[in-house]
Order: structure tokens, then C-alpha cells, then sequence
């Protein structure tokens, strides 16, 4: 069998797609100057957005004496998810889409270079990309984006869900929101669920993207030694999720944190929680990687009974001519130095059948899982010795 042809580099360079540029938040910064015309100038726009949500909101506490402890009941530096939020999350959003900017521009054009996608399939390819910017590109979704952070703005103010905003109550009886806490509804959080949001839309376009190319008639290699038939470079994709994990994970921490310790919430009492919410951040950010599942499914059983027939074919020629001492006319299969001896052709079955259903190993699982954890170890360590909790993950794991 040969290799399949590889594409010359002018040919693939172009097969580039970025799902974070290009799209109308991505227009609109450009237009508000945000954005420079030769880059995305995501560390000017972390710093313009983390800005304006927390600083107003920091001085106006600072200035009406509800910042630090002993000025006010639960003064806003003991809530800890309202710094999280503007100082870490909004932050961490933004990295992340560099991230995802980057590991496209190289696994993209990679596929193509590789041999995977082979050059019968580059047009259906192309097509691929360019279905999955023109949805990039739509401008419904972010009208979803900006009703859904509106209703969540709207109810986050009724009085179940005032506690975190205690800090900017004003008046005698401290029923009314002040300049600060209606700054952070409807500016500081508002921005936070937009761009959340705008990750939940984006990790839809990256399962449309791997689904697309998952359709496609790649040049699998059943027998190559990543055990995913020559995809283990997908494994690495999640890693640009790590830090939107990391963002959701510590607003979730320091929101149980601040429970823990000022409303006589104990730590067991969260532990399903956590575990459920690790849970649903697999499954989310594996997504992607998971609609790869069917063509590996399907490449395993086919290599499965193709290699199958292979090597009982051969087998059967050596049993005819060094068991029953019969003469063998076909030597080819025997001959053939790709294949080698009995030991060799055995090995190539080896691969196939330990074959992965999905591209995800022990680097995309802990791409996933530790931003999720990492945050929540502060939370359990304010009941669980730090020794006793490092001990008891260390069991867990071995």
C-alpha cells in the first residue's frame, strides 16, 4: 500500500479558519477600535474589558465605605465570585481565544499536510471550513447571546438571588441597589455572560467543525501506533478550552468559598455538586472530540476484518507449506517485506484491535479536568487539611 499523496505546501497554507475572528463581536470591537487592524489585540481588549467591569464597581464600594470588612455586613472584597468574574474570568476568555486561534491555524492546514485529508477530498474539505465560518458569521446567534444575558441579568436581581449583591445595597433599610451594584449587574456581569456565552457558541462551532471533517473520506492508517488511526493530533484541541474551564471552575469556587465561610455551608454538602459539575465539563469539552467516535468505530471494524483476512491468509499459506508440506504457488504474501514474518504481520493487528473509539487520552483528559479541579481545592482546603486532601486525591488516583 502507499502513502497517500501529499498536497504542496501552496496548496494547503490556505486552509485556515479561525472561529474566534470575523465573527460580529469580533467586527464590532474592530469597529470600536478595540481590535488594530494587524492583529487581534486580545491582551488590549482583556485589560479594556476587565476594566470597565470591575473598576467602577471597586472605587464606587471604596467611596459608599462597602469594600472592606467592618464597614458593612458582607462588604464586596468578601465576595469573592464578583472579583472572579471581572478579574479572572473576563481574562481568561480572552487567552483563550488565542489559544483557539492558534491551534486551528496549525491543525487545520496539518490535516492536509499530513495525508490525512488526501487531495480527492480537499474540495469537500474546503467546503467544510467554509460552512462552518459562514455559521461563525451569523448574527442570530449573538442576538440569542445578548437576550439570554439579559433574562439572566433580569433574574439574578429578584430577591432569591441578592446575595451577592448585599455589598451594594443602599438606603435605611438597604432594599435598594446602589450606582456599584447595578454597575455590576448590567455592565460587569452582563459582559461576563456575553462572553461566556459567546464559548458555549464557539464550542458548538468546533463540534460542527470535527463533525464535518469526520464526514469526510480521510486516509486513515488503522495500523498506526497512536492508536487513533494517525488523529492523535485532535488530542491536543481541548487544551484551548483549558482556560474557559478555569474561568467557570473559580467562579463556581469562589462562590461556594464565600457559602463555606460566611452562611455555615460545609464542604460535604457541596461534594456532589463538584463532582457533577467535573462531570458536565468532560462531556461539554470532549465534545468535539466525541463526534469523531463514529468514523473510528467505524475504521476499527473495517481494519478489523480487512487485517483479520490478511493475516489468515498468510497464516494459512505457512501452515500449508511448513505444516502439511504442500507446495505453495502464491508466494507474494509470504515474500512481501511490508508484511515479514508470522511475529511481524501479528503485530500489525496489535494496533487495531487496542484502537481507541475516541480521540481523547490521558493529555486530553487532564487538559479538561485539572483547570476544573484546580480552583476547588482552595474550597476544600477550608475544612480539609491541604496533607489529608492531597492524600486522599493521590489514593483516589493510583
Amino acid at each position: 500500500m502507499t502513502e497517500p499523496a501529499m498536497a504542496p505546501a501552496e496548496e494547503w497554507k490556505d486552509f485556515s479558519l479561525s472561529l474566534v475572528r470575523n465573527d460580529p463581536l469580533f467586527r464590532l470591537q474592530r469597529r470600536l477600535g478595540l481590535i488594530p487592524p494587524d492583529g487581534p489585540g486580545v491582551g488590549r481588549r482583556a485589560v479594556f474589558w476587565t476594566l470597565v467591569a470591575w473598576l467602577p464597581i471597586a472605587i464606587w464600594a471604596v467611596l459608599n465605605r462597602r469594600a472592606m470588612p467592618g464597614t458593612v455586613e458582607e462588604p464586596l472584597l468578601q465576595h469573592f465570585a464578583v472579583h472572579t468574574r471581572l478579574l479572572i474570568g473576563i481574562p481568561a476568555f480572552h487567552l483563550a481565544e488565542a489559544l483557539a486561534h492558534r491551534a486551528l491555524q496549525r491543525f487545520l492546514p496539518y490535516l492536509v499536510q499530513s495525508g490525512i485529508v488526501p487531495p480527492d477530498s480537499i474540495p469537500a474539505y474546503q467546503d467544510v471550513l467554509r460552512s462552518v465560518a459562514r455559521f461563525r458569521d451569523r448574527t442570530l446567534p449573538w442576538i440569542a447571546i445578548l437576550g439570554v444575558t439579559v433574562v439572566l441579568s433580569a433574574f439574578n436581581v429578584t430577591a432569591e438571588r441578592m446575595d451577592e449583591l448585599t455589598w451594594g445595597m443602599v438606603g435605611s433599610g438597604g432594599q435598594t441597589l446602589g450606582f456599584g451594584g447595578w454597575w455590576y449587574v448590567l455592565v460587569g456581569r452582563a459582559i461576563f455572560l456575553i462572553l461566556l456565552l459567546s464559548w458555549v457558541w464557539r464550542l458548538f462551532l468546533f463540534f460542527g467543525l470535527f463533525r464535518g471533517i469526520a464526514k469526510l473520506d480521510l486516509a486513515l492508517v488503522p495500523t498506526h501506533a497512536d492508536r487513533v488511526a494517525g488523529l492523535s493530533v485532535i488530542e491536543y484541541m481541548p487544551t484551548v478550552f483549558a482556560p474557559v474551564i478555569f474561568a467557570i471552575s473559580s467562579v463556581l469556587a469562589a462562590t461556594w468559598g464565600h457559602q463555606v465561610l460566611y452562611h455555615g455551608v460545609h464542604v460535604t454538602e457541596l461534594r456532589v455538586q463538584m463532582i457533577a459539575f467535573i462531570l458536565l465539563m468532560l462531556v461539554l469539552f470532549l465534545s468535539p472530540s466525541l463526534a469523531l467516535a463514529p468514523l473510528l468505530t467505524r475504521t476499527k471494524k473495517k481494519a478489523l476484518l480487512d487485517y483479520g483476512a490478511l493475516i489468515g491468509a498468510q497464516g494459512r499459506l505457512v501452515r500449508r507449506r511448513w505444516i502439511e508440506g504442500r507446495d505453495v504457488e502464491d508466494m507474494a504474501i509470504l515474500s512481501a517485506p511490508e508484511l515479514g514474518p508470522v511475529a511481524d504481520i501479528n503485530a500489525l493487528y496489535e494496533p487495531i484491535r487496542t484502537m481507541r473509539p475516541v480521540p481523547v487520552g490521558a493529555h486530553t483528559l487532564a487538559a479538561v479536568a485539572l483547570p476544573a479541579v484546580l480552583p476547588l481545592i482552595p474550597v476544600l482546603a477550608i475544612e480539609i487539611p491541604v496533607k489529608d486532601l492531597l492524600l486522599g486525591l493521590i489514593k483516589s488516583m493510583v
